[in-house]
């Protein structure tokens, strides 16, 4: 069996919460509580498990997520009509852009616990980075 993996838990003030609002902003399902968890589980069968943690336990995460061009196109419609604040890089930088690295799309934003959250249309290194113009 080749090693996957099949789920983490990620920390939040209110693990409900966080659970929905990544679920919302991506399309996915809220899953069945489950003990202190609230689960959302992605197309390639990796669970978040959100688990509520008092503020001194929270440690910032970043969270990348590979979407198609169409789910990107409503994620980002999501983004902004939620009117969260977005940029094209994770130094948040380059405020309500989005980058086009890797030959696709990309933009990062931040959920309710504060974990940077970025979705790109084309994974890391899947193309060759165009010189800046």
């Amino acid at each position: 069996m080749s090693v996957e993996l099949n789920h983490t838990i990620v920390h939040a003030r209110d693990n409900r919460e966080s659970a929905e609002f990544l679920a919302h902003i991506l399309g996915l399902e809220v899953g069945v509580e489950a003990g202190p968890f609230v689960p959302v589980d992605t197309a390639n069968g990796v669970t978040l498990d959100f688990a509520t943690v008092p503020d001194s336990a929270l440690a910032l995460q970043h969270y990348a997520f590979l979407v198609s061009d169409a789910e990107f196109d409503a994620a980002f419609e999501r983004i902004r009509q939620a009117g969260l604040a977005y940029s094209a890089d994770p130094q948040r930088k380059l405020v309500g852009e989005i980058n086009h690295h890797h030959g696709g799309r990309g933009v990062y934003f931040m959920d309710p616990a504060g974990h940077g959250l970025e979705i790109i249309t084309r994974p890391y290194g899947s193309a060759p980075e165009q010189p800046a113009g």
